[in-house]
């Protein structure tokens, strides 16, 4: 008896298509009052300038994403430049040692024809230098790559940082970076 009692009550509840009776323009009609509670609504949100001030702060967020997109591009860039320029330094420095190797060896031969036991001495003299000049100069270009890559790296984890972190911890790890960047450079 209970079991048909539920579902027969529920037949005679009140649904949302016997809500809305008589004339649509009535305040007996439900839809017709939430039409004028809607507009109402939009009323409200317009005298108070609702949507300008969502359209403002979605410009805003989007003039700050722009210039992220900007800072960004911009130091990808240079960090592009910088790494051409030190590779043209490499291979500057890498012709230098050709030259320089290439002119020890023409001076020996020079030098052969003046003594055997001075050419010995010179050609090992200025081997020596040379291999000194191309070792200094392959040290140097080994650093300045390093530096690129550290600076390169410092831009990345900054642009990571930036993005997930907040400006005091931002702040705090980019003076970290830039304390352990220069005691390895040191």
């Amino acid at each position: 008896m209970k079991k048909l009692a539920l579902p027969a009550a529920l037949s005679f509840a009140a649904t949302p298509a016997f809500a809305a009776t008589g004339p649509f323009f009535s305040l007996g009609n439900t839809d017709f009052i939430v039409l004028i509670a809607f507009i109402v609504f939009v009323a409200v949100l317009v005298y108070f300038k609702v949507p300008g001030l969502i359209v403002g702060l979605l410009d805003k967020r989007a003039d700050g994403i722009k210039s992220e997109l900007e800072e960004a591009k911009a130091l990808r860039e240079d960090a592009q430049a910088l790494l051409a320029s030190y590779e043209r330094k490499q291979k500057e420095v890498q012709a230098q040692a050709d030259r320089i190797v290439e002119s020890a060896k023409s001076e020996a031969a020079a030098a052969a024809e003046q003594a055997k036991v001075d050419l010995q001495a010179s050609i090992t003299r200025r081997l020596a230098a040379a291999e000194e000049q191309i070792a200094s100069a392959e040290a140097s270009a080994v650093k300045d790559v390093r530096d690129t890559a550290i600076a390169a790296a410092v831009s990345a984890a900054r642009e990571v940082i930036a993005k997930q972190m907040t400006d005091a911890k931002a702040a705090e790890l980019t003076e970290k970076s830039i304390e352990e960047a220069k005691a390895r450079l040191n």
